[in-house]
């Protein structure tokens, strides 16, 4: 039986080698600023044409149980770019489909592998795979997180603005695990977000009694209203997300009717700063959760922060694997 002997090793300058990556809470403020350092790092190196490969020989193994556009192409990129190998494996793929336990697969592939990115609806899955592996584990997505989007949000912030700290995002939608992650990473690193969602769509009350404390600390505000209206008035960033999340498609019509005034359009932009940002995850919904003349329009930065995908995961790994 392999033993689970995750310790920090020699790895990255950030020093976080052999650390997992399964929630926001889990790093300070430092370490994810040292992340988004070495993201803008990355990205410079690579727009350069420097090669830099410190994961020459590793390998990833990446399990999506939901499948993927940037998840999948950013990883399987960045591993090939920092000299490594990503390897595919859908749940089909695995005997987790077969019901293999969690614990008896993270052993398993503990002993091939040097890293695992997994893509899943259950944030309890990705924990216990963490638990039995003796090797970094990073959250690709759940139904309750998504780190690895808001470092490459976060990063993009940095980049537009300059800077993190006091900035006012403003996410406009489902209090879905963008929602909640977002809350989280603007809460440590001391920006004011304001999350506007519907009643009965809005973040998970014990999620953001801990992004209000972390902010108490660290200078920033959490609010939950709603009012989109509110939530827009002076933003730096306007940020949203689809209105029904994978998985949720039975639940479209409804929702359509309960979001029905939380769509991002040029009256609700004319609320925030003049030099404001509009950010959307991806997919988007075209005259659903954004209208075209948004989304498309000169203030919007969504391809850009979908590249910054790559660069940040890149950090990620570097840090973790390298």
């Amino acid at each position: 039986m392999m033993v689970n002997t995750k310790q920090p090793g020699p790895g990255a300058s950030v020093g976080l080698s052999g650390r997992d990556f399964l929630k926001l809470t889990d790093y300070s403020s430092s370490e994810l600023s040292d992340l988004i350092e070495l993201g803008h790092d990355l990205k410079k190196k690579q727009k350069s044409g420097k090669v830099f490969e410190p994961l020459q020989g590793k390998t990833l193994g990446m399990i999506f149980e939901k499948s993927s556009t940037r998840t999948r192409v950013s990883f399987e990129t960045g591993m090939y770019q920092l000299g490594g190998m990503g390897i595919f494996l859908s749940t089909n793929d695995l005997q987790l489909g077969r019901g293999e336990p969690v614990a008896d697969t993270a052993n398993v592939l503990s002993g091939y592998l040097d890293g695992i990115m997994i893509r899943t609806y259950s944030q309890a899955m990705v924990q216990e795979l963490a638990a039995n592996a003796s090797i970094p584990v990073i959250n690709g997505l759940t139904d309750v997180y998504h780190p690895c989007q808001v470092l490459a949000d976060l990063q993009t912030i940095e980049e537009v603005k300059g800077g993190l700290e006091g900035v006012k995002l403003a996410f406009i939608g489902d209090g879905n695990n963008m929602a909640n992650s977002l809350m989280i990473g603007a809460a440590i690193m001391g920006m004011h977000i304001s999350i506007a969602a519907p009643e009965g769509y809005q973040p998970e009350n014990a999620i953001s009694k801990k992004a209000a404390l972390i902010a108490a600390a660290s200078g920033g505000k959490v609010e939950i209203t709603a009012n989109p209206v509110h939530a827009a008035e002076k933003a730096d960033v306007i940020y949203t997300d689809v209105w029904a999340s994978m998985g949720q498609e039975s639940e479209s019509k409804v929702r359509e009717q309960a979001f029905a005034d939380f769509q991002v359009n040029s009256k609700l932009l004319s609320l925030a700063k003049k030099d404001v940002t509009f950010m959307h995850c991806l997919p988007a919904h075209r005259g659903e959760e954004v209208m075209a003349d948004v989304i498309d329009g000169k203030h919007s930065v969504v391809f850009q922060q979908a590249e910054n995908r790559l660069h940040a995961q890149k950090a990620l790994m570097t840090a973790l694997m390298g």
